[in-house]
């Protein structure tokens, strides 16, 4: 019997670290019901049931449940954001690109109709 006591406090004190460690990582606005402070000194002073209602209650869901101020101001496009992205800087380096894309297809398109031929001849 004193195993599985052990083994409870050991579990709670485990879950009790978690989700204190989880609402201090959390951001401000992103904590539901209650502000952050309250989360924690929730969580702080009521170990297993604070656990389980932050759990249950306060954690965010998938991500932030309110956007962010510069959210608000301007969308954030992650296609954007990845590294060796081409951007023009000018309209000549636009109309180059265009241009190589549009070979690039077209070369595609014949080997494609020349496989296709090929694929005839044989059936």
């Amino acid at each position: 019997m004193l195993y599985f006591g052990g083994l409870f406090g050991l579990l709670t004190l485990g879950l009790w670290l978690f989700c204190l460690v989880d609402v201090i990582t959390t951001d401000d606005g992103d904590t539901r019901h209650l502000p952050k402070m309250a989360w924690l000194l929730i969580v702080l002073f009521f170990p297993l049931a604070g656990a389980i209602v932050w759990l249950v209650a306060g954690k965010p869901l998938r991500g932030p449940v309110r956007p962010r101020a510069y959210e608000r101001t301007m969308p954030h496009f992650p296609e954007y954001d990845r590294p060796g992205r081409f951007a023009a800087g000018d309209a000549e380096s636009d109309a180059e690109f265009l241009r190589r894309c549009r070979e690039r297809a077209e070369e595609q398109r014949s080997k494609a109709r020349k496989a296709e031929g090929k694929d005839g001849e044989a059936r």
